[in-house]
């Protein structure tokens, strides 16, 4: 939509704040079924989740252009729409990670979904830019990419299984390897539960002959904080980690500030990270006037660095915690001010330092690449923490981010509009807003298992 609507712009004359009414409707609708779409895939499963998430998303990005032809008001329902139905992808997905990876993959496979996302930013932007230089206009951006969708669609059907469970297609040694690692979750015979007055559980090392420990399902507890700085890592009873459970514990998960710290760095990396998605096509054609018939081939490459870099970073994340026995909270504090840090410094050189395209684009692409160390920290967080709920808290969490997506980005506009265009006054707001989650993050990081 970023290409799409520059062309559109050309045949309806919108502003940059209505452009940015556009852009940012499509996450009023993304951000409403984030919690519905990850609960919903935590209890049915998300192959389900996604099936539908899918379907909705392809059939609105048909209409798309349908809508644009009656009028503004009914593309942006069309957008809305079009959120309302993606908006369970990424809970769902994550739902998959947790049922399909052993516990140790996590940060890999996070980031790898992460980057793949990036990777078909990279094919969707020459691709867009030369439909909609082509003889059928923009309109053809929406068809070919629906029809994607709805090939991308058929196939999940046939193939896509909720847990490798349900597919024949695995061997028995991937099976066990799987569970293998989930049953590193079971605690050793020097860890007891005891209650205390406030119904939570203190976990305390016994003697080794201490073996009165019970795997019955407990329904309402956590891990007393006093051991919060622990080195080693607690981990608890897999039935209380793996259950598929009823009804997702809110009240439990909101009183933890490790939640926290997964809620508001979401909304504030992602206050820069939509703002960067959606305006920096038009960034590069204000500040260098591009000619726009070429710009989806120039500015494939911040979006190919951060999709290889996030690859190696969940690579480099599993190998500091597996292999160099870095603790957990320390890799993701890391992750999460590497991005951050990297991010705003190269997004601030490109506004003040680059004076051609070329100098913009690899500035930008070293901070986009550094960006991509937001997979390995809050983007996983929920796996360390709340495994059996992963779905739903980073449904939480994306809507958390939703609320910037939707704000921050047609703000954007506004402030165009307002002030001549300064691009300079949106990157340093950027970088305050990454600046806040990380401090939020690094204090509040949670690495070890809950649960109620």
């Amino acid at each position: 939509m970023a290409i799409a609507v520059v062309y559109m712009t050309k045949e309806f004359g919108f502003t940059s704040s209505i452009q940015g009414v556009i852009l940012s409707s499509f996450f009023l609708g993304y951000l409403t079924t984030q919690v519905l779409g990850g609960a919903l895939a935590d209890k049915y499963g998300g192959k389900w989740v996604l099936s539908v998430s899918a379907a909705s998303w392809t059939l609105f990005t048909f209409l798309t252009p349908i809508s644009a032809n009656f009028g503004l008001g009914y593309l942006i329902i069309c957008r809305i729409l079009l959120g309302i139905g993606e908006g369970a992808c990424f809970p769902s997905v994550n739902t998959l990670i947790a049922a399909w990876f052993p516990t140790e993959e996590g940060n890999k496979a996070v980031s790898t979904t992460v980057s793949s996302a990036y990777i078909g930013i990279v094919i969707a932007l020459p691709i867009s830019t030369w439909l909609g230089s082509g003889p059928l206009g923009w309109h053809s951006i929406f068809w070919t990419f629906g029809t994607a969708g709805f090939v991308w669609s058929i196939l999940w059907q046939i193939y896509g299984k909720s847990s490798p469970n349900e597919y024949s297609g695995i061997s028995q040694e991937e099976l066990d390897l799987i569970s293998k690692t989930k049953k590193k979750n079971k605690p050793s015979k020097n860890l007891s539960y005891h209650i205390i007055e406030s119904s939570e559980i203190a976990i305390e090392s016994t003697s080794e002959n201490d073996n009165t420990i019970s795997d019955a399902p407990l329904t309402n507890f956590t891990v007393e904080d006093n051991n919060f700085e622990a080195e080693a890592d607690v981990l608890l009873p897999e039935n209380l980690i793996l259950a598929n459970p009823k009804d997702v514990p809110w009240k439990f998960l909101l009183s933890r500030r490790e939640v926290w710290a997964i809620l508001i760095t979401q909304f504030c990396n992602s206050f820069g990270n939509f703002i960067i998605l959606n305006w920096l096509p038009i960034y590069f054609l204000d500040r260098f006037k591009l000619n726009l018939k070429n710009f989806g081939y120039y500015s494939v490459l911040p979006y190919a660095t951060q999709g290889t870099t996030g690859i190696l970073a969940g690579i480099i994340c599993d190998y500091a915690i597996n292999k160099l026995n870095i603790r957990i909270k320390t890799v993701r504090r890391g992750a999460q001010l590497i991005g951050a840090i990297g991010t705003s410094t190269f997004l601030l050189c490109t506004a003040y330092l680059a004076q051609t395209p070329l100098q913009g684009i690899i500035l930008i692409s070293i901070g986009t690449a550094l960006n991509s160390f937001f997979s390995c920290s809050v983007h996983v967080s929920q796996l360390d923490i709340a495994p059996r709920y992963a779905g739903a808290i980073y449904g939480l969490g994306n809507t958390c981010a939703g609320i910037p997506a939707v704000l921050g980005v047609a703000f954007t506009g506004w402030i165009l509009d307002v002030t001549n265009r300064n691009w300079n006054i949106i990157w340093i707001l950027v970088t305050i807003f990454y600046a806040t989650g990380s401090i939020f993050f690094v204090k509040w990081v949670g690495h070890k298992v809950i649960t109620g």
